[in-house]
């Protein structure tokens, strides 16, 4: 090749290098821009200083003390085969409005309404919480791109009833929603969450004399609840550099007759007795059955896990959350709950499966029906979910 062809092909390289440059840094403003404020923010001055007092505190961040693994390559592999069925080609039967129901104290003391996947409105001893509360349209920091939600919220905030406190397991984007948390930020309740996750919090709005941050085992007080921060075994993070920046919680609500475990999200580990032991036995434990993988068994539960998991925890009657709502893993969007109930019939568990929007008393509750429709998916056998480093 000549010189002056060699010289020719060079600037076109070059060229293409440089378009392709600009390309990325254009998409990289994009995402920047439109997403800076629901990255939120991190945790200075003295919310930093506790946080680094934790037990659970490395150095560099909070820790699992049995760390989560990962295999990268098998996950890319299962990201590239997900099933055909992930999300929903129907609409699904949402019961919406209606309201008026809260107007009447649960008989039992006890109601529970699952809203889509872990947003739920639990009414306990004469005090309504909401958990990880997520109104907004995707699971992302981008208003164009990210998970869409399958259906409107069954109640809009507009309707829901004054609720006591707003409980927050983690920072992740599907159980702390940037959207909702500014529309709730005026609420005068006291804003619950891990170590850290208040900044994000203050950040958007909220009052910080309305937000209680807890450690693992912390306890405040809502009307006659105690509400118990309990360990967890996940992660956080809501951009690139922040991994385990603040701290992810379960929680265990005890009141004068009724006791909850809220599981937020977790794997299986070791501390689940222990949190039954201390706070159990529970009338209802909320736990998490979706988004899991093999390629990843220790972020999430899994179906069969979970109800292991209950019976850790002592758990009564179980409700399956973390499902439902968004396209987060690969496996077909009913497995969770198709397996959670082949497990919980093995092992003589109580359970409830509520359509979104749905009201029950687990101590009076009908019985369960199917409301989802039949979809291939895989057995326990084909996709075995088996948390590591459990004795």
């Amino acid at each position: 090749m000549s010189s002056s062809k060699r010289k020719t092909v060079w600037r076109i390289v070059r060229r293409v290098a440089l378009g392709l440059f600009v390309l990325v840094a254009a998409v990289v403003l994009v995402v920047v821009v439109d997403g800076w404020t629901a990255f939120g923010k991190g945790a200075d001055g003295d919310r930093r200083a506790r946080m680094e007092s934790s037990p659970q505190w490395n150095g560099d961040g909070f820790e699992n003390p049995q760390p989560l693994w990962n295999d990268l390559w098998g996950g890319l592999r299962r990201g590239m085969n997900g099933s055909e069925y992930s999300s929903p080609t129907e609409p699904l039967p949402v019961l919406a409005g209606n309201a008026e129901r809260f107007d009447t104290p649960p008989p039992t003391g006890l109601r529970v309404t699952w809203l889509g996947h872990s947003t739920v409105l639990l009414e306990i001893d004469g005090q309504r919480i909401l958990t990880d509360p997520v109104w907004g349209e995707r699971t992302s920091p981008l208003t164009w791109i990210g998970p869409q939600r399958w259906y409107a919220p069954p109640l809009s905030l507009e309707e829901l009833p004054p609720v006591d406190a707003v409980v927050l397991s983690h920072d992740h984007y599907d159980h702390l929603d940037y959207p909702t948390i500014v529309a709730i930020a005026d609420w005068e309740v006291p804003f619950i969450a891990p170590l850290g996750v208040g900044a994000h919090l203050e950040y958007w709005g909220v009052p910080a004399d309305r937000i209680v941050e807890m450690d693992w085992w912390d306890t405040t007080t809502v009307g006659g609840l105690e509400i118990v921060c309990t360990p967890s075994r996940h992660a956080s993070g809501r951009r690139i550099l922040d991994q385990n920046a603040t701290l992810w919680a379960s929680y265990a609500l005890v009141g004068p007759e009724h006791r909850v475990f809220f599981s937020g999200d977790t794997g299986l580990f070791p501390g689940l007795e222990q949190i039954g032991e201390r706070f159990g036995p529970f009338d209802l434990a909320m736990l998490e059955v979706g988004a899991y993988d093999k390629s990843w068994p220790d972020w999430h539960l899994g179906p069969e896990q979970a109800v292991t998991a209950h019976q850790m925890v002592r758990g009564g009657t179980m409700l399956p959350i973390h499902w439902g709502l968004f396209d987060l893993a690969n496996h077909a969007w009913t497995e969770p709950i198709e397996r959670t109930v082949l497990a919980a019939e093995a092992a003589g568990v109580t359970l409830l499966q509520p359509r979104p929007g749905e009201s029950i008393e687990p101590q009076a509750a009908p019985p369960s029906s199917v409301w989802w429709p039949q979809v291939p998916w895989e057995t326990a056998r084909q996709h075995p979910i088996v948390a590591t480093g459990i004795p």
